[in-house]
């Protein structure tokens, strides 16, 4: 390690730029090109170096995983709080619009978020070298948002169970995502002005809620 990597270890600024230039890349070139090298290569030091934070390539990719995540969760106050914020079922649309946006902005990043074998693993790295406890898996940071549906949800309906109606819908809404992103739902409409990414997220938010 030389004297620069020294000096960002111990203020932990090595840390936050790893994880910087890992979404920088996913963003720009998305997640192949998200190797342990490059990463290192791109921040400006050792290749060995990221492991003084990052015991394996698993746990850096799960810290800028988790980046993706506090991006999108920043969003949803702001989408709750526009027109329709006094109406359960407006909110939840602003929740379903503002997720499936964030997809079609940032695809690699999301595609980095929902990587099963990410999703799957424990914890991201304590500084000590260590791998975190199970409790700290990426997974966990689907949470926040998926009771925040859950609630809203609640709200909509009354007598039936809002924890499967909202997991029906977030599947519902993650697949509109995948499929418009790789032009299949376009396609299948054929470009009808009715057919807008907007509405397509309304129609589903109420598929899945009473009128």
């Amino acid at each position: 390690m030389d004297q620069r990597e020294q000096q960002e270890s111990q203020d932990g600024g090595l840390r936050e730029r790893l994880i910087d230039v890992g979404v920088e890349l996913v963003t720009g070139e998305g997640t192949a090109a998200l190797g342990l090298r490059e990463i290192a290569r791109r921040a400006g030091v050792s290749h060995g170096a990221p492991r003084r934070y990052f015991p394996t390539h698993h746990a850096l990719l799960s810290a800028i995983a988790r980046r993706g995540f506090g991006e999108l969760g920043s969003r949803i106050p702001a989408a709750l709080a526009g027109p329709g914020a006094d109406d359960p079922r407006g909110q939840v649309r602003a929740l379903g619009r503002a997720y499936v946006g964030y997809a079609l902005e940032h695809p690699g990043m999301f595609e980095l978020m929902f990587r099963h074998d990410l999703l799957d693993s424990s914890g991201e790295g304590r500084t000590d070298g260590q791998v975190g406890p199970p409790e700290d898996r990426l997974r966990d940071s689907t949470l926040p948002m998926f009771e925040l549906l859950v609630s809203l949800v609640a709200r909509c309906r009354t007598g039936d169970e809002p924890r499967i109606t909202a997991a029906a819908l977030w599947a519902n809404l993650h697949g509109v995502a995948q499929l418009w992103s790789r032009g299949s739902l376009p396609l299948a409409l054929d470009g009808a002005p009715e057919s807008s990414l907007d509405r397509v997220v309304d129609a589903a938010v109420d598929a899945h809620l009473r009128p």
